[in-house]
């Protein structure tokens, strides 16, 4: 008997988005451009603020003591992904009904406008709510990641996840650079701004005006991002366009509710602790090397750190096009998700020693140890994503991304602002017996880290049909 026929509607950007991959067996360039810079640009914003944070809270006048930064610096960097969570189930349900591309448009709008706005805050109240707005209306990540899988042949779907990782890696690492920088550049480059500029009454503008800059380029590029949700007039669900048990949409049961779908909600879980870790060690880790060699820091400047933080953002697009595609091949995403995180301990372990070193003593250990914890971060995020989005059908890949998003997103709004009351804890203790300040910050780092990589074996982890 021949295969049966497949069927294709006429006015569905779904059936339009098949038909090109059934045509095309070489990877989707275009749409993985978009993917990668419509990422790129929704990522920057969530961690450009942290070099420059503890001077922004010193200058805005909210911390009494020098001690007391870190407190209400870590509820300023939780603010974000606490309005993200809040909302991100919403914007997932919202793209499996009208589709990927006009959330992921309006939530790179949102990062022009609420980015700028958080440039010309000057007072806490005010950072903290451009910061909450920012995360609510981002809606950007639970339908990216569904897009990544649905622009790909099946066996190019490591490669999708993998450039939504990577750009958002290189996001969250970017960003820091961009703010150590651009941040105070009336102080950093005199010979440029006058004190008396708009840069100079906001010290804080520039970086956040240059990532509003991009993000408006990358904004007007969405207007030729094609639609993946297949969209079928008096169908009731999607119709599925492939036969067969070789679609990831046949591996589930098509309404099976997402709560009861332990392969989803155990890869969720490992993310968000994964997640937590990674956040908190951003914090902590920006925080650390500018504070005073007194309390155990490294006494960077924030272009120290940025300088830092932009080398090990490099490292990520060198690993994703030489490395990667070999290590997901040799591994498969469930082994080299816990190589990473165990790989992760020793470099942990061995930053508050680092104290004692100075110059290119210093900086070889440094720049190496951020270069190799940056790459072991995005190969864990995308082994996990790959799992979350191939147990669950195309109709439900939203919201679980959705679902995703918020649990990783409160898990992150709890890291910075833990982050931050250990670190202010921690200079209070730096000359304690036993496990200085410095060393009991990292200590707790790596207990997350082992925490999460428990989780990745069985019986807590269970894997989609395709991976057993």
């Amino acid at each position: 008997m021949g295969e049966p026929a497949k069927v294709y509607y006429d006015g569905c950007p779904g059936c339009a988005m098949d038909r090109r991959k059934e045509s095309r067996e070489g990877v989707p360039y275009k749409e993985l451009l978009f993917v990668g810079t419509t990422t790129f640009a929704s990522a920057l914003p969530i961690t450009s603020l942290f070099p420059f944070l503890y001077f922004m809270i010193r200058d805005l006048h909210v911390a009494q003591r020098e001690e007391d930064i870190g407190f209400y610096a870590g509820f300023l960097g939780a603010s974000y992904m606490i309005g993200r969570g809040l909302a991100s189930v919403f914007w997932g349900i919202i793209a499996d009904r009208i589709g990927r591309k006009p959330v992921i448009a309006f939530s790179v709008f949102s990062v022009i406008v609420f980015n700028t706005l958080f440039g010309l805050s000057v007072k806490y109240w005010m950072a903290i709510a451009t910061r909450f707005l920012l995360g609510a209306l981002n809606g950007f990540l639970a339908p990216v990641k569904a897009y990544s899988i649905e622009v790909c042949r099946p066996e190019q779907q490591a490669l999708g996840i993998s450039i939504v990782s990577t750009a958002w890696g290189m996001g969250v690492i970017i960003g820091p650079a961009i703010g150590g920088y651009l941040a105070q550049p009336v102080k950093q480059y005199p010979h440029l701004f006058h004190e008396k500029s708009v840069f100079g009454r906001f010290p804080y503008l520039l970086p956040c005006l240059f990532i509003s800059f991009f993000a408006t380029l990358v904004f007007i590029s969405c207007a030729w991002l094609p639609e993946t949700l297949h969209k079928h007039k008096g169908l009731e669900r999607t119709v599925e366009m492939v036969e067969g048990p070789t679609a990831q949409e046949s591996t589930e049961p098509p309404k099976k509710s997402l709560l009861k779908n332990w392969p989803l909600m155990s890869s969720i879980i490992t993310y968000c602790v994964f997640s937590l870790h990674d956040t908190a060690y951003v914090e902590i880790f920006s925080l650390w090397t500018v504070s005073n060699r007194k309390y155990g820091g490294l006494s960077f400047s924030s272009k120290d750190v940025g300088q830092v933080l932009t080398v090990a953002g490099a490292s990520l697009l060198v690993y994703q096009l030489f490395a990667y595609r070999w290590v997901d091949k040799t591994f498969g995403p469930i082994q080299s998700t816990r190589i990473s995180s165990a790989l992760s301990i020793p470099i942990i372990a061995a930053y508050p020693f680092m104290t004692h070193l100075s110059g290119i003593r210093l900086g070889v250990p440094l720049y190496i140890a951020a270069m190799l914890k940056s790459v072991f971060a995005i190969t864990r995020v995308t082994g996990t994503s790959l799992l979350q989005n191939n147990a669950v059908p195309q109709e439900q890949r939203g919201a679980a991304n959705g679902i995703a998003t918020t649990a990783m997103s409160l898990s992150k709004a709890f890291a910075p602002a833990g982050a931050g009351i250990i670190f202010s804890w921690a200079q209070k203790h730096q000359h304690a017996a036993f496990f200085p300040g410095d060393q009991m910050v990292f200590l707790l780092l790596n207990l997350t880290e082992l925490i999460g990589l428990i989780l990745s074996f069985k019986p807590f982890l269970a894997v989609p049909q395709q991976y057993k």
